[in-house]
């Protein structure tokens, strides 16, 4: 039995110093975190994408204000003539109202669908040059690890601000 507990103290020992090993090895181990929503807000091609949108969906948010300017118009008229109409002219105004809620509820669906589409699209581009540019600071500055969330990171490790100087922000 005392060969034994020997050889099992040996490889106990042993197990010791290859986890002690693997300590020395992880403080040369480079790590850093970056905070990508922030980048995503604040990085000015993320700016520049945003203004692309307004100018692209410009003419369709004016037609739609402009749709609801009529119907609140036309109920207006409706609600301030009504006693002075006919009756068919009355039931012509009240068609007119339900179709143009009708067309504006389509309009006001569609628009937001076509908006959050292409801004899924440009979000998807901007990710993209973001995750390159980690991949570029990572290499140049020999990070081994660069994360993009964590419960805590302290400022020693937080990549954000070279991100976004990468991408020229000011």
């Amino acid at each position: 039995m005392g060969s034994r507990t020997f050889v099992i103290k040996t490889l106990v020992i042993a197990l010791g110093f290859v986890v002690m090993a693997g300590f020395t090895n992880a403080a040369d181990f480079k790590i850093g975190y970056v905070n990508a929503v922030k980048v995503i807000e604040e990085a000015p091609q993320g700016e520049a994408a945003l203004k692309k949108l307004e100018a692209e969906f410009a003419p369709r948010d004016k037609q739609i204000v402009e749709m609801q300017n009529r119907l609140k118009q036309l109920e207006q008229d409706l609600e301030k003539n009504a006693l002075v109409l006919k009756e068919n002219e009355h039931r012509s105004k009240e068609f007119e109202i339900v179709t143009l809620k009708r067309d504006l509820r389509r309009a006001t669906q569609e628009f937001r669908e076509d908006y959050n589409l292409r801004r899924n699209e440009e979000l998807a581009a901007l990710q993209k040059i973001v995750q390159k540019t980690i991949a570029e600071i990572a290499k140049q500055e020999n990070y081994d690890l660069i994360l993009e969330s964590a419960v805590y990171a302290g400022p020693k490790v937080d990549v954000t601000d070279k991100i976004l100087k990468k991408l020229g922000k000011k």
